[in-house]
């Protein structure tokens, strides 16, 4: 008997795949379907429905308690039970969707919730138990097939003669009036250059009839681009507002139906209501995949979405779509992916997001702390030039989940948000949760990680000091926060250092370099310590790192050597791979460096090891005062 895989393939009706693929689900929802005993109903209710997570912000006042069960697993769990109901609910859901319904919904709702206890889940076991049950799963199957006949076939019916294909989700997406769009364009805090971007773009749209006398009467499409969580989406929202124009919302990836020419029917469903309203704005977001080149597929239909939007970006030659403007967001750029060169003549306008700087980060911090209640923030403590330092390189949104988790951490501890508090949160959102149990009776393993952790810190300090700086003089430039040989269950690391990024520049070769020496510097100090077969794994990230970074120098930019080519763009082609023994040459020369560097400080990682493993964490403050006072007694003794 043929596959179901193979059926599907050889069918080339879309209706007919439809009706396989709809035939598909039906089984795996009887599969999955099991009756609820009594006794499960009125105790432990299973689910996989992720609605439920974000119902809890309308019945938070319900809400008796949030625990979260097995958040590290692939599938974790969400337990809570209402005030007023004597059942407990369990929502199980990919660890993929719980980091976003976790800084989504719990932390940007400030919904409560705790970590589940082992005492708890061994009082409710059914709370891990999956639903499925594999006893009596054919009888289950038979008998919801039986009680489901007629409304499986009428579903099936009613698939098999559409008119219209199927819509997909375009069809879904539903018009919002201006004057149901929530801020203004003073809520894009900073970003002056965006705006005047912004600012020309509405010039232009007004001002059509001035355009068209210079004979430029294409549509005015508009392509936002730049890093997740800088304000595209929203900015979208603000242009509809502010020109008064309706505005129709889409995600790219939600186009597609999953069937030939789904995606091109969603465009088109779309585009005819914009139509419909006159004037009106077209949002897609998250639309990378429409820019991708064409023609490199095996299968012609792949290309079909693009094909139709580049269409209807053209404008149709009618008066029916005049007033329609596209405005499409990606997370990529035309700098840095190659996109389809078709698709991008078709926009006239292309803006740009950045990250913000550190006096735009500032004035966000600002303006998501000043929505909080009088007395939820200590102003009088809170530094928040420090906080804009630390911050570097946070989108809009990171910053706002930032002060989510500072507004989390101080109703656990029943404090206020000062500058102590913004830096764990900042440590939380961006490391993870902390743990010195996992290593607190290994003494090898800490000692082993606190000279790897140090042997990071001095290699990071190594040319201010050969410069000749006064201890005092590297402190101000260091960008350490702190040394710490707590674990790390996020990243799986069992320390780390913790320091702040600088704003996005151009680094020079010799910077380069140095980040490269300061990622070996933890595999130099084990082998200074323990010789070159007593490094660890724990350097793989590290090396991971390096051997990305060198393949930049050497064989992107060519760094070191005369003929400045992209020596990637040549392997493609089948030339010799002799970057691959430059990168060696270079990974060598820069290793030895390093290890030649640490072993100038080990007498001072000796010394700070003993009170980093006492201690666990110390802070840039304690870091320097116990340098400072060891150099104290060096320069007495000589």
């Amino acid at each position: 008997m043929p596959s179901f895989s193979k059926i599907y393939q050889s069918s080339k009706n879309i209706y007919v795949r439809v009706a396989l693929i709809l035939l598909a689900a039906l089984v795996a929802i009887a599969v999955a379907y099991r009756p609820i005993t009594l006794q499960d109903a009125n105790t432990v209710v299973q689910s996989q429905d992720i609605s439920e997570i974000t119902g809890l912000v309308a019945n938070r006042d319900r809400l008796e308690y949030m625990l979260l069960a097995k958040p590290l697993s692939d599938f974790p769990r969400y337990v809570f039970k209402y005030k007023d109901e004597t059942r407990i609910h369990v929502v199980k859901v990919p660890s993929t969707s719980h980091t976003n319904l976790e800084r989504e919904v719990l932390l940007k709702n400030a919904i409560p919730y705790a970590i589940a206890k082992d005492d708890f889940l061994d009082a409710h076991k059914a709370v891990l138990q999956d639903e499925e049950s594999k006893n009596g799963m054919m009888t289950d199957v038979g008998i919801f097939l039986a009680r489901n006949a007629i409304g499986i076939a009428m579903l099936i019916f009613l698939f098999l003669t559409l008119k219209n294909g199927i819509p997909g989700m375009g069809s879904k997406a539903s018009v919002i009036k201006p004057e149901n769009l929530k801020g203004s364009m003073d809520d894009l805090v900073g970003m002056e250059d965006i705006k005047q971007e912004v600012a020309h773009l509405e010039e232009m749209i007004r001002n059509r009839s001035l355009y068209r006398s210079h004979n430029i009467d294409k549509p005015f499409n508009v392509m936002l681009t730049g890093p997740a969580g800088t304000g595209k989406t929203k900015l979208a929202g603000y242009l509809a507002k502010k020109l008064d124009m309706p505005l129709i919302q889409a995600s790219g990836s939600g186009l597609e139906s999953g069937f030939v020419g789904g995606g091109s029917k969603a465009l088109g469903a779309i585009y005819k209501k914009a139509c419909a309203q006159g004037k009106c704005i077209i949002f897609l977001d998250e639309a990378q995949s429409l820019f991708m080149p064409r023609g490199r597929g095996e299968k012609k239909w792949e290309d079909d979405t693009a094909n139709t939007l580049l269409g209807l970006l053209d404008g149709i030659k009618s008066d029916e779509g005049t007033g329609v403007i596209w405005v499409v967001a990606s997370n990529f750029d035309d700098a840095t992916t190659e996109m389809d060169e078709a698709m991008l003549r078709r926009f006239s306008v292309k803006i740009n997001f950045r990250l913000p700087n550190k006096t735009e980060r500032r004035e966000l911090l600002k303006v998501f702390l000043s929505k909080k209640a009088d007395g939820c923030v200590d102003w009088n403590n809170l530094n928040l030039d420090y906080v804009a330092e630390i911050t570097a390189n946070l989108s809009p949104a990171l910053l706002e989940t930032v002060v989510d988790r500072a507004s989390m951490i101080a109703i656990q501890e029943s404090a206020v948000i000062n500058t102590d508090l913004m830096f764990r949160a900042f440590e939380r959102a961006s490391i993870g949760l902390t743990d010195r149990a996992t290593t607190a009776e290994k003494d090898l393993q800490r000692e082993r990680v606190a000279l790897h952790e140090l042997g990071h810190f001095f290699m990071q300090i190594d040319p201010y000091l050969r410069k000749g700086l006064t201890l005092e003089q590297v402190k101000e430039k260091s960008k350490l926060l702190k040394i710490s040989t707590e674990s790390v269950s996020k990243i799986g690391a069992l320390g780390y250092v913790l320091s702040s990024a600088d704003d996005v520049s151009l680094q020079t070769l010799e910077e380069m370099e140095q980040d490269v020496m300061q990622l070996y510097g933890g595999v130099a100090a084990e082998e200074l310590f323990y010789g070159a077969r007593g490094i660890s794994v724990g350097s793989q990230n590290d090396i991971q790192k390096v051997t990305s970074k060198l393949d930049l120098m050497v064989n992107r930019l060519s760094m070191y050597s005369r003929s400045k080519l992209d020596y990637t763009q040549l392997k493609r082609q089948g030339s010799s791979d002799e970057g691959m023994k430059q990168v060696e040459t270079k990974a060598d020369e820069l290793y030895t460096r390093t290890l030649d560097a640490v072993k100038g400080y080990k007498d001072l990682i000796v010394a700070l090891k003993s009170t980093l493993l006492e201690r666990y964490v110390l802070s840039k403050d304690e870091v320097f005062a116990l340098l400072t006072e060891m150099m104290e007694v060096r320069r007495k003794a000589a």
